[in-house]
C-alpha cells in the first residue's frame, strides 16, 4: 500500500469567508503513525452574489431549484478556485472538501453540506472525496464535530485541541477514548456583532475593549439548555438563529455593540474554560478566532493552570482544511475517518463520497 499522498483539503465554513483550500503531504512513518505538512494554502473569496446566496439558502422562501442550482454554483466556485490556484502545475492524488453547511439538524436525521462532489471532479480532473457526515448521521450520530480524528491522530501531543471558527469546539482524550463536541457559538456571533457597525470582524479584539460586560445579558446566555446538555451534541446555524439571536436581540436596543460583544467574548471563554477537562496542561488553538487576541488572553486568565498554544498562521488558519484532506486520504484507503465515541453514532464509519 502507498505511504505518501498529495491532497487539497478544500473548507467553507459558516462565517462565509470564502473557501479554503492548502495542498497537503501526509506519509507514514516506520511506527504506522501519519506525518502531515501544508506546503501551500490559499483562500478564495466568494463573489458577493454567491455569498448573498448561501446567506440566504436557509430561508422559507428559498426553492427546491434554487437549492440545486446553488449546489452546483458552489462546486463550480471550489473547481475554479482550485484550478486557478493550480493552474498548469502539478496535480495532487485526491481532493477532499467539506462543503458548506445548509442544513444540520441531526435529531431528525439531516445534516446537509452542499457543493456536488461529482462536479468538482469533473471540472479538476482530480478525484474527490466529499459528504463526510450523512453515513454518520444515517447510523444516528450528530456527524460532527469531524476533526477530532485528525486531532487524535495528528495533534496528539497536545491535551486539548480547541478550534475557533463560526462555532467553538473541543477534542480531548478521555477514559481510552477520543471525546469531542461543539460548544457554543465564536466568530458566528462577534462577526455577527461587528458587522452592526460596519466591520467584517474585530480585529484583535478593538471593539471589544472598549466595552463592558452586561451582567444580565451574560447569566442568560450562560444559562441556555444546550450548555447544560451532555455530549454528544452539536449546534448548526439554526441554533443560533432560534436560540442564540434573540437573546441577543433582547439586550440589544439598551446597549452598545461594544458592551454586547464584551459580554459575548466572556460567556465564549466561560464556556469554553467549563468544557476543558481539569487535569489538561496543553490547549492547542486554532480557527479564525485564535487571532481574536482578547477572547484568547480571557480564556488563558480563566485558566492559569493551562498553556495556551496558538501556533504558526498556516496551522491557525488551515488546519481544519488539513484535517478534511486526511480525512478523505482515510476514505480512500478505506479507513474509520469518523469516531462513534465522539459522534454517539451505532459504530464507528469511514464516510465520504468518492468521485473519480
Amino acid at each position: 500500500m502507498k505511504n505518501e499522498f498529495d491532497g487539497i483539503g478544500v473548507m467553507s465554513g459558516t462565517s462565509l469567508d470564502g473557501i479554503d483550500l492548502a495542498w497537503c503531504h501526509f506519509s507514514k512513518n516506520e511506527d504506522g503513525k501519519w506525518d502531515y505538512r501544508i506546503d501551500k494554502a490559499v483562500t478564495v473569496p466568494y463573489d458577493e452574489a454567491l455569498k448573498d446566496r448561501l446567506g440566504n439558502a436557509t430561508s422559507p422562501h428559498f426553492s427546491a431549484l434554487e437549492y440545486a442550482k446553488l449546489n452546483n454554483d458552489v462546486a463550480e466556485a471550489i473547481a475554479n478556485a482550485v484550478n486557478g490556484w493550480l493552474g498548469d502545475g502539478a496535480r495532487p492524488d485526491f481532493l477532499a472538501s467539506h462543503g458548506h453547511t445548509i442544513f444540520h439538524q441531526p435529531e431528525i436525521g439531516l445534516t446537509t453540506q452542499i457543493g456536488n462532489g461529482a462536479v468538482i471532479a469533473a471540472r479538476t480532473g482530480i478525484p474527490t472525496v466529499c459528504d463526510f457526515r450523512t453515513t454518520d448521521v444515517a447510523l444516528g450520530g450528530q456527524g460532527a464535530p469531524l476533526v477530532p480524528i485528525g486531532d487524535e491522530l495528528l495533534f496528539s501531543e497536545f491535551d486539548a485541541c480547541l478550534n475557533l471558527g463560526g462555532i467553538s469546539n473541543i477534542s480531548y482524550r478521555a477514559d481510552g477514548q477520543r471525546i469531542a463536541y461543539d460548544i457554543s457559538p465564536c466568530n458566528m456571533a462577534l462577526n455577527t456583532l461587528a458587522h452592526r457597525v460596519g466591520l467584517p470582524y474585530d480585529r484583535d479584539g478593538e471593539l471589544v475593549k472598549t466595552g463592558s460586560i452586561l451582567p444580565g445579558l451574560l447569566q442568560r446566555l450562560n444559562n441556555l439548555a444546550y450548555y447544560h446538555q451532555k455530549p454528544p451534541k452539536s449546534l448548526g446555524k439554526e441554533w443560533f438563529d432560534e436560540v442564540f439571536s434573540p437573546v441577543l436581540s433582547s439586550f440589544s436596543s439598551d446597549n452598545s455593540v461594544a458592551d454586547l460583544s464584551r459580554t459575548v467574548v466572556e460567556h465564549i471563554a466561560t464556556q469554553i474554560v467549563d468544557n476543558v477537562p481539569e487535569n489538561a496542561r496543553t490547549m492547542l488553538v486554532t480557527g479564525g478566532g485564535a487571532h481574536h487576541s482578547f477572547l484568547i488572553q480571557q480564556i488563558q486568565n480563566q485558566r492559569d493552570t493551562l498553556k495556551v498554544v496558538v501556533p504558526d498562521k498556516l496551522i491557525v488558519d488551515y488546519k481544519e482544511a488539513l484535517i478534511f484532506a486526511f480525512l478523505g486520504l482515510l476514505r480512500l484507503n478505506g479507513e474509520n475517518n469518523c469516531l462513534r465515541s465522539v459522534t454517539g453514532a451505532r459504530k464507528d464509519s469511514c464516510g465520504g463520497g468518492l468521485y473519480l
